[in-house]
């Protein structure tokens, strides 16, 4: 089946191939939270254990799990975490910003950090503004195209929720720097609610996004 990246709470999860990397996002929680199970070879990372510790751990299999990564430090993104790690003994990773507010960290992050699954590295890219410790994780597949998952920091249509025009101002700038700016159009990002997007599809409403002020 052709992948579209989208899922619903309780149903089907959807698997991506691109070879020598997979992609499998399920929706979990009441809201509707997205998580990511990315494996390549025979190592396998997930990217919020937000929900629903059962499916997730189910979606592991016995292949194991070597590290969570959280994207911020907001409860619906970690609720499943201290399960899953107690389960699998994986490794926990947070950016240093937020890692203070969510449990069970084993390691801290920053900029250009690397997560490494298999034979490829995820590049940590910090996005201020969501939270202070807000990343995303960016996959450049060496036979195609960038995937980056943003958690709450994109999504189709606008950056997540900020408290203050002040952090409004520094997410846009982080997305405009580096995200946009660095970032062909054809690079597909997984957010942590709903479906996913290209950056090209987003470009042309930049500067409606900032002049919104949220």
């Amino acid at each position: 089946m052709t992948y579209t990246g989208e899922v619903t709470t309780g149903g089907a999860p959807a698997v991506r191939d691109l070879g020598s990397l997979s992609i499998t996002k399920v929706s979990v929680g009441p809201m509707d939270n997205n998580a990511y199970l990315l494996r390549s070879g025979e190592e396998q990372i997930l990217v919020d254990a937000a929900n629903d510790a059962p499916t997730l751990l189910g979606l592991v299999g016995d292949a194991g799990l070597r590290t969570v990564v959280t994207t911020h430090r907001h409860q619906d993104h970690w609720v499943a975490l201290p399960e899953v790690v107690k389960a699998t003994g994986a490794s926990s990773l947070a950016h240093i910003e937020d890692a203070e507010e969510i449990p069970v960290v084993t390691g801290t992050l920053r900029e250009g950090a690397l997560v490494v699954v298999g034979e490829h590295a995820l590049e940590v890219i910090h996005l201020v503004g969501h939270t202070p410790g807000s990343i995303a994780l960016l996959f450049q597949d060496p036979r195609g195209s960038a995937h980056l998952f943003t958690g709450d920091s994109l999504f189709p249509g606008g950056h997540g929720r900020t408290e203050t025009l002040e952090n409004h101002n520094t997410l846009m700038d982080d997305l405009e720097e580096k995200i946009f700016g660095r970032l062909p159009d054809d690079t597909w990002f997984y957010p942590g609610h709903g479906n996913d997007s290209t950056l090209g599809a987003e470009r042309p409403h930049l500067a409606e996004w900032r002049d919104r002020g949220w």
